[in-house]
This record gives structure tokens, C-alpha cells and sequence, in this order.
């Protein structure tokens, strides 16, 4: 069976006066989603019209291997540090690349 590729697309948005402490909490998944097998890119983006506004850009080598990122301890702990950080819930919403 053919492996897909998977783009994940989390969308985070911190409360007024947070925004600070979620960018830094947000970084810090950087390096260590990177660095995980079957990351292709992981990359972190604030909106330009909305400071408080961030959205990751991931694409993953498989379903398996986003799973086993999903369930890594650190994205558990980011959201336990983060909970009060929060205005509403991260977003996550996954797709695949069509070509033609």
C-alpha cells in the first residue's frame, strides 16, 4: 500500500498579552518535530494581520509518523503549559497534496 504524505495545518491563537509566552512555548516544538522521523517540514508562522495569531505548516512522510508525533509527551506538556494561554482550542485540520 502507498504511503501518502500528510500536511497538518495547526492553527494557535493566544489570549490578548500572550502572545509572547505562547511564541516562545510554540518555538520550542520546533527543533524537536524537526528532528522526529518522517518530519518533511515543520514550520512556524504568525499571521500579519493578527499578532496572536500562529499557524504551523507541517507535512509528515506518513499517517504512522504524524501519529507517533501526536503522541509525543512534549505536545501533551504544551498543552498543559498553554491551556490559560489559550483564546480558543488549536485547530488542527490534516490534508493531502493533489497533483495533476
Amino acid at each position: 500500500m502507498l504511503k501518502r504524505q500528510v500536511v497538518v495545518l495547526a492553527r494557535v491563537h493566544a489570549k490578548e498579552g500572550f502572545e509572547a509566552e505562547v511564541e516562545r512555548e510554540l518555538l520550542a516544538l520546533v527543533a524537536p518535530s524537526r528532528a522526529e522521523g518522517g518530519c518533511i517540514n515543520y514550520n512556524l508562522h504568525r499571521s500579519t494581520d493578527d499578532p496572536a495569531l500562529f499557524m504551523f505548516h507541517e507535512t509528515w512522510s506518513s499517517r504512522e509518523e504524524l501519529d507517533r508525533h501526536m503522541s509525543q509527551p512534549s505536545l501533551d506538556a504544551f498543552d498543559e503549559r498553554t491551556e490559560s494561554m489559550l483564546a480558543e482550542p488549536v485547530e488542527i485540520t490534516f490534508w493531502e497534496r493533489l497533483e495533476p
